[in-house]
């Protein structure tokens, strides 16, 4: 009889530590059922307004990012210029330009959810366990111990099941704007570069051009339950494309 009142406490301890251990994966697939993603834009570019036949942009995408898809993101981009009402079309040479734009994918790839909340839930789970423990098995050291192992185990399988996915994706930019005829732009330029461990080189020139030049970073982050790149990956090119069309 004692045996089997002590499998019906562990049976029933079994089944609060699951409730308890599935809530924040629950309150994950709910919560973040829906993709949602933002663009955010270091600093603003205004290029100078030009006559309509000067409205053409010589384009050009790189990235180091093998999961990228250039080809992909460089028809949103188009299209999202093509569109923007404002009269830009794209060249495939650079000297028949207005403007020429570097695109330069830094990132590509899952980030990891903010600490600080992991952290919170986790304990506040745990705090939850432990008290629902010494109830159930009448206060007994063995019972709290099986039990904790029980909650951690439920608790490892839940997450395992739902995951709270961010993709993040950073973008530089560079935008050349040839400047009116007559004027005459100086660019003082200092580059520090890391040979080894033990020194540095550093460059400093200036030069004269007729190109004025612009420097921005795009940022934009996706975030799903049990997020997927192949998912991830249109909305997030498109929103990306749509703020860097902005500064046409």
């Amino acid at each position: 009889m004692i045996q089997r009142n002590y499998q019906i406490k562990l049976f029933a301890l079994a089944m609060m530590a699951l409730m308890l251990s599935g809530c924040a994966a629950v309150h994950t697939s709910i919560a973040k059922k829906d993709l949602d993603v933002q663009t955010k834009v270091s600093t603003s570019i205004f290029v100078d307004p030009v006559a309509p036949e000067k409205r053409k942009i010589y384009l050009e995408v790189r990235s180091a990012v093998m999961e990228f898809d250039r080809n992909e993101f460089r028809k949103s981009l188009e299209q999202q210029i093509s569109n923007s009402g404002n009269g830009y079309t794209f060249v495939d040479s650079p000297d028949k330009a207005q403007f020429s734009m570097s695109v330069f994918v830094r990132n590509l790839e899952k980030a990891s959810p903010s600490a600080a909340e992991n952290y919170l839930s986790s304990g506040y789970q745990g705090v939850a366990a432990g008290a629902a423990v010494g109830y159930a098995t009448g206060g007994s050291y063995r019972g709290a111990a099986g039990a904790g192992l029980i909650g951690g185990l439920v608790s490892t399988a839940a997450n395992a099941f739902v995951k709270d996915v961010t993709f993040l994706l950073v973008a530089d930019i560079q935008i050349k704007e040839k400047a009116r005829k007559g004027v005459l732009v100086r660019r003082d330029s200092k580059v520090n570069t890391k040979i080894s461990d033990d020194g540095a080189t550093t460059q400093t020139y200036s030069e004269a051009t007729n190109q004025k030049e612009y420097r921005t970073r795009v940022v934009t982050t996706a975030n799903k339950a049990n997020l997927e790149l192949e998912e991830a990956q249109p909305t997030m090119f498109e929103k990306t494309a749509y703020a860097m069309a902005s500064f046409f």
